[in-house]
């Protein structure tokens, strides 16, 4: 009798979670979201046209990195990807207008994907982000309300008028993906060296010591750790006070402020910018409505109840919105997994990079290093072969301390000089690498031959990870 009781009160639970869930809830969150997300795009996208990255990224590169099964995604010319990034920037806008939205924004999605498949060292947590919420910006019905498709709909014969209402869960889904970024950044903080060593802030913190009024403070040890037990409080607990509709003004400041001093001191892009602007999604679904109050000093009334089904926006009828369903607890269940799989796997995270990408591990590793390639001839010579001969600058300061990099270019670099006519040489590594200031180390097995390693786990080339603490720029006074 007592498992029965059990059964049937968690089948309550769940019942009370659907009912909350297909709740109607003001739809102005999330076409405001869309507005937003597409001018943040635009912005994001003109920048990087202006700033010469074009050509450092896709034009100067003679070698690409590759991710696993996308070998064949290259990148167009220099011009092309200049034609490229405009048609990206033209279709942000159009995002943010609603324009046609069901087909430009996977246009603009696959686009953007696109760009980060072509060399894994282009790799950002934020352009990560940007594909995963563009995504969901696909399926959810962001385009009912507030846009020129809405607009469109209304003016057909017959035609609908514009949705005044979502079920709450698809405000929910938005704020589960930013809590995902939150949360796994946080417990990638829960480590000796973010929080017993301060490591690597104290390292970027001693290089900013020029900045105006407080730069002689940011190589105080205790500076570090205010930074370091700081970030992992906020990431661990914001999505917590940002849900809490007591504490969420004051938690919506604390981001602001959070990603305003982040940006400053850190070099992260558009990330501070992008996080900041996300966070609006926790609050009160009818918040636009009530800023443009505010600014523009007259009513923008908040929609009661729905008047007939269609004021709710539905993400699609019958099989077709079962299967788009599916789809979406697939990609729930993906995000709480797959930042938890270098759990499976053996070794250090921060030190062998398996499962490191795609995982939110924001800022907690500051690796520099040095690799020279020795290759052996079937006759016994050797060779030095600097990975500047293949790559740029900024592909050689990304692949020093990734030892799967290191893999795919020792097997470029044989597969060169057989098409040479060396024969099948052996490629081996010869590598010294600082993570998070600690003596430089061998990050490879310099007697395994690279040129014969299947890229499989456990990765018994990559050596263990250092055992000694990592050093700090002041001692303890």
């Amino acid at each position: 009798m007592a498992s029965a009781a059990v059964t049937t009160g968690d089948l309550g639970a769940w019942a009370r979670i659907r009912a909350a869930g297909a709740r109607p809830v003001d739809v102005a969150s999330l076409a405001a979201f869309r507005i937003l997300f597409g001018l943040l795009m635009f912005t994001g996208i003109v920048r990087f046209l202006f700033t010469g990255w074009i050509e450092t990224m896709y034009g100067a590169p003679t070698f690409f990195f590759k991710y696993p099964g996308f070998a064949w995604v290259e990148a167009w010319p220099v011009w092309g990807m200049y034609v490229h990034y405009g048609v990206l920037a033209a279709l942000a806008v159009m995002i943010a207008l609603g324009a046609w939205t069901r087909i430009v924004l996977p246009l603009f999605v696959l686009g953007f994907a696109y760009t980060q498949l072509i060399d894994v060292t282009n790799y950002l947590n934020h352009h990560y982000l940007v594909v995963l919420i563009g995504a969901l910006l696909c399926v959810l019905p962001v385009h009912r309300a507030w846009s020129i498709d809405a607009w469109r709909r209304a003016r057909r014969p017959g035609g609908e008028a514009p949705a005044t209402h979502v079920p709450a869960w698809m405000v929910w889904l938005l704020r589960f993906q930013l809590g995902v970024v939150y949360v796994y950044a946080g417990l990638a903080k829960a480590q000796p060296d973010w929080l017993v060593h301060a490591q690597p802030l104290n390292i970027w913190l001693s290089a900013r010591t020029d900045t105006p009024w407080i730069g002689p403070w940011l190589d105080e040890r205790w500076v570090a750790f205010a930074f370091a037990w700081a970030g992992f409080l906020y990431d661990t607990t914001i999505v917590a006070w940002l849900s809490w509709r007591r504490t969420r003004p004051y938690a919506f400041a604390v981001v602001v402020g959070f990603h305003a001093v982040t940006g400053y001191f850190f070099n992260i892009g558009m990330f501070p910018f992008i996080m900041t602007v996300s966070a609006l999604i926790f609050c009160s679904p009818s918040w636009p409505r009530r800023a443009l109050a505010a600014v523009t000093r007259r009513p923008w009334p908040v929609p009661g109840e729905p008047a007939a089904p269609r004021a709710v926006a539905r993400i699609g009828r019958g099989r077709a919105a079962h299967v788009l369903g599916a789809i979406l607890v697939v990609h729930v269940a993906l995000q709480a997994l797959l930042p938890l799989r270098h759990r499976a796997l053996p070794g250090d995270v921060l030190w062998n990079e398996d499962g490191m990408r795609f995982a939110w591990h924001v800022m907690v590793r500051e690796k520099h290093g040095a690799v020279t390639f020795i290759v052996r001839f079937p006759d016994g010579k050797r060779l030095e072969v600097p990975p500047g001969n293949y790559l740029t600058p900024r592909q050689e300061r990304e692949m020093a301390g990734q030892p799967d990099l290191i893999l795919q270019l020792a097997r470029h670099v044989a597969a060169d000089l057989r098409a040479r006519g060396y024969g099948e040489v052996e490629v081996h590594a010869e590598t010294s690498v600082s993570l998070n200031g600690r003596p430089p180390v061998p990050l490879i097995d310099p007697e395994v031959d690279l040129a014969r390693v299947r890229d499989v786990w456990p990765r018994a080339w990559v050596t263990s990870s250092p055992s000694t603490d990592p050093i700090h720029l002041r001692p303890i006074d």
